[in-house]
């Protein structure tokens, strides 16, 4: 039988996988409770239905796809819920947030009898098929990779068969979180330190010299950078919880706890840059255009 698949909440990557998972012929729940315009607009599109979280307990699986920082308030909201559901989905966790959050998100859904995946996203929302990629019966799986770990990952990996690419991890129940935080530290943590020094060599007056040096010695992460940062700004705000909780997986204790703590700073900053005059994410922009003269 076909699942009922409940995405929460459609954001852009939200959105995305509910409209793969819709196109797959699959019914997709949301809910727009607290929600603005923009957010209804994307579900429609995506053909997301929205409705009450009584028949949102009632789905085969729920998956939480929010800001960090939202994951345990997501939980908590729908412990009720689907603790009064005869149904019990399979609550997945999408969400980039440290093995410790994780626990207490678990712990909030534990009561309620469900079922729980760990689950990371790595990679940009899943893109619209085209006709060919449909046809013949096959699913495509263009898209990010859903990496998914606890008992009920191999459960969650049926929608392999609808369009979303699952791979379940061996190890700790909590290994898809580990592997989410070790992976965005490393892409997102490069970002912030790159963008970083572009900004102090605009300042400094040495934007065109680092360019060509960068072109000449590191062009492959130069590339990277023109790939990558032209859209860092307007997700900025959104990696602040995200560094915040690489911080807290990396420790306190570790000296790459403060590296995080800033980067999460740095990312705030870029945020109130992009929401007000945007002067530093246009700098950032002329850098990697190489268009600022020395």
């Amino acid at each position: 039988m076909t699942p009922v698949v409940a995405v929460i909440a459609a954001g852009m990557m939200g959105a995305a996988v509910g409209r793969r998972l819709s196109d797959q012929g699959i019914k997709v729940l949301t809910s727009l409770v607290g929600r603005g315009a923009s957010t209804a607009a994307r579900a429609k599109e995506a053909r997301m239905v929205a409705t009450n979280d009584a028949e949102i307990a009632a789905a085969d699986f729920l998956l939480s796809i929010v800001p960090p920082g939202d994951a345990l308030s997501l939980a908590e909201r729908f412990a009720p819920a689907l603790k009064a559901s005869n149904a019990k989905p399979i609550y997945v966790d999408c969400n980039a947030i440290n093995p410790a959050t994780l626990s207490r998100v678990a712990a909030a859904i534990a009561p309620a009898g469900c079922s729980f995946v760990d689950c990371g996203i790595i990679g940009p929302p899943p893109p619209r098929l085209s006709p060919s990629q449909t046809a013949g019966g096959e699913v495509t799986l263009a898209g990010p990779r859903f990496y998914a770990s606890g008992p009920a990952a191999a459960q969650f990996a049926a929608l392999r068969q609808y369009g979303l690419d699952v791979r379940v991890l061996e190890g700790p129940p909590d290994g898809a979180s580990a592997l989410k935080m070790s992976y965005a530290g490393i892409t997102k943590g490069t970002q912030a330190v790159g963008a970083a020094m572009m900004l102090a060599a605009i300042r400094a007056g040495s934007a065109g010299a680092l360019y060509d040096e960068l072109a000449y010695s590191q062009n492959a992460a130069l590339k990277q950078f023109k790939q990558q940062l032209p859209m860092m700004p307007a997700k900025a705000y959104r990696w602040v919880a995200e560094m915040q909780e690489i911080a807290g997986f990396v420790g306190e204790g570790s000296a790459a706890h403060e590296l995080y703590e800033a980067a999460a700073h740095f990312y705030a900053r870029m945020a109130e840059d992009f929401a007000a005059d945007k002067e530093g994410s246009a700098a950032l922009e002329a850098f990697l255009k190489n268009a600022l003269a020395e």
